[in-house]
């Protein structure tokens, strides 16, 4: 019996030791010489195979579906039918380890992640695969609740409680912080908080401290989260608003105060290092030290089984106070008052994990002059080049002036995107249709927004000439049919952005602008359209399995990259990927067609 089966691989490598003996027990090897017809429908399917050596074609009704090579299996639908409606045939010399139906059966039954990753749907193989890191330590770490962490019991006093008396208490009972009950202006009740940094302050005061009453010093603005609220969402919370403490709620009641320091002792990463090292930053090299540990951070996070949107949330919220301190530091009080400093594409939609190139965009309020932004804008671009944020190849960048106008002016070159004939105009309206602001005056990337949406003014021609961008990077026939050939597998490569991503963001986003909604993240476009039923539920579904999947594949592909010293890029060898991973970007593609179908049908694509 063969003592070396490969049990790295999925979905071999979620058995049991139990398991794994049984397959070594029961397993053999086959040898099939070239153009030998290893199973066809007039054949018993009695095994499931995994490649040792050698190729094999899978024909389904005459096409050609799929080549299998060294560590791919085959057959296993097959084996439990007993039966089968394809020919497998050997392309060359093949060696395969076969193992047989019944001990096929026995695993199915026993090992239910073992039988998702071999039968289910795309969604349940997802999560079937996501499942399997969840035995990692770090990934039990990231998804616990905020009930299982270490709550601090609230400690409440009187709001006319002077400092003096205050500070006795919580020196005796050793805290640094304690909630005030107290009421608002109109008699209505509130909660604040009060911490060892609201002393500092209060003793810059000219009243004495054990005249000044707490309530004088205290913060009301409370953030809180509910106690089944996951902790790296609770960590998110932080990380956004900027603050040490949340309040756990239960409804009305106050179970107690989560700390920053509490939770980092449940979650084993260091986003808040980087978080507290972007805030306390007080120059460009500090600053540069900082978001030089995102790479590493992003890694750490992958590595340990993290969900993709969870993963690209994280990084998006830490960009975004990179992007924000650093034009703090370099941009004088007034310019960053009258201007709204925003990043676009991937990034603006929070999809962009690792960092591939810059895309910012600077609106000056009209009438406004800065003499010195274009070395200004040169600065700011060349800082984050320097974070390892490339330029970008298109020059989107406040370097590039059509990408730093006064609002006035870029409602003139929206207009002229979407109704002159710019080959690039569709594009850069996609782009800045997926603008976020991280600085400055938010409101005029609103104007913007709501003016480039008043310009198509419900229009089906100009709706259908901005979704019929989705075919774009579009090439002819069946992409899958190139792998009919074992030359074609084992040199193909795929654009993971051009025919896997852009057509899903793309599309979802002209179906977001059509029905005006405000949302950014192509996820949550989804669910909006599915939501007010703009787009068929299980579709919609199908549609977030695949981005994420695509996502998460382009991810790995792009740490491997790193890992090989190779600057990171969107094409993925098929013949690095294993059979798992080519099935799924096979039913990725397959939910990418029928959503383009959706779209022509939908925008009337073919009458353009």
């Amino acid at each position: 019996m063969p003592s070396s089966f490969n049990f790295n691989h999925p979905p071999f490598d979620c058995l049991s030791p139990k398991e794994r003996k049984l397959v070594q027990d029961t397993v053999d090897i086959a040898y099939y010489p070239k153009d030998a017809v290893i199973l066809n429908p007039d054949m018993p399917a009695t095994h499931v195979h995994v490649v040792i050596k050698g190729h094999v074609q899978h024909m389904e009704a005459g096409e050609v579906v799929s080549v299998y090579g060294p560590e791919d299996f085959f057959a296993a639908r097959a084996a439990m039918a007993g039966r089968t409606t394809s020919v497998l045939t050997a392309l060359d010399e093949v060696i395969t380890y076969q193992l047989p139906q019944a001990t096929l059966r026995d695993l199915v039954a026993s090992n239910s992640r073992f039988s998702a990753l071999l039968f289910a749907d795309m969604s349940r193989r997802l999560s079937a695969v996501s499942e399997g890191n969840k035995s990692r330590e770090f990934l039990s770490l990231m998804m616990v609740k905020v009930r299982d962490a270490f709550i601090r019991k609230p400690f409440f006093v009187d709001g006319n409680t002077d400092l003096v008396s205050l500070c006795a208490q919580l020196s005796e009972r050793g805290l640094t912080n304690a909630l005030v009950n107290d009421n608002d202006a109109n008699g209505q009740p509130r909660v604040g908080m009060f911490t060892t940094t609201d002393l500092r302050d209060a003793l810059l005061r000219p009243t004495p401290p054990n005249a000044l009453p707490v309530r004088d010093v205290a913060r009301f603005d409370l953030i809180a989260v509910t106690p089944d609220t996951e902790l790296f969402d609770a960590l998110l919370v932080m990380i956004r608003h900027r603050v040490h403490r949340v309040l756990v709620r239960e409804g009305d009641a106050i179970l107690g105060v989560l700390t920053q320091l509490d939770l980092m002792s449940f979650i084993s990463n260091h986003s808040h290092i980087i978080a507290l090292q972007v805030q306390q930053a007080n120059t460009v090299d500090e600053l540069q030290a900082a978001a030089q540990q995102m790479d590493g951070l992003i890694a750490l996070l992958h590595n340990g089984g993290v969900k993709i949107e969870v993963i690209s949330t994280l990084v998006s919220e830490l960009n975004s106070q990179i992007f924000a301190r650093l034009w703090g530091m370099l941009a004088p009080p007034e310019l960053a008052a009258n201007s709204c400093l925003m990043v676009m594409g991937s990034e603006g939609r929070g999809e962009q994990i690792l960092k591939t190139d810059q895309d910012n965009a600077l609106i000056l309020r009209d009438g406004f002059e800065f003499p010195e932004l274009e070395a200004l804008a040169q600065r700011f671009n060349e800082a984050l080049a320097t974070f390892g944020y490339p330029p970008c190849p298109g020059h989107i960048m406040l370097t590039n002036p059509l990408w730093r106008q006064p609002l006035a002016g870029y409602k003139t070159t929206i207009a002229d995107w979407l109704l002159g004939s710019h080959p690039d105009g569709p594009m850069h309206l996609a782009i800045f249709m997926d603008a976020r602001a991280v600085a400055g005056d938010t409101d005029l990337l609103r104007q913007a927004h709501n003016h480039l949406r008043g310009l198509f003014g419900g229009s089906d021609a100009l709706l259908a000439r901005f979704a019929g961008a989705v075919e774009q990077f579009s090439e002819p026939g069946t992409w899958w049919d190139r792998l009919t050939t074992l030359r074609g597998r084992d040199e193909q490569s795929f654009d993971l952005k051009k025919l896997g991503t852009f057509p899903i963001v793309h599309g979802i986003r002209a179906l977001a602008l059509e029905h005006q909604l405000d949302a950014l993240r192509t996820t949550e476009r989804i669910h909006l359209l599915a939501t007010k039923e703009h787009l068929d539920a299980a579709l919609a579904r199908d549609l977030v399995d695949a981005l994420q999947f695509l996502m998460g594949l382009k991810l790995k592909n792009n740490l491997r990259q790193r890992q090989m010293g190779t600057t990171p890029h969107n094409l993925v060898k098929l013949s690095e990927l294993g059979t798992l991973e080519r099935d799924l970007l096979k039913d990725s593609l397959a939910i990418i067609k029928r959503f383009k179908q959706h779209l022509h049908i939908h925008f009337k694509l073919e009458a353009l």
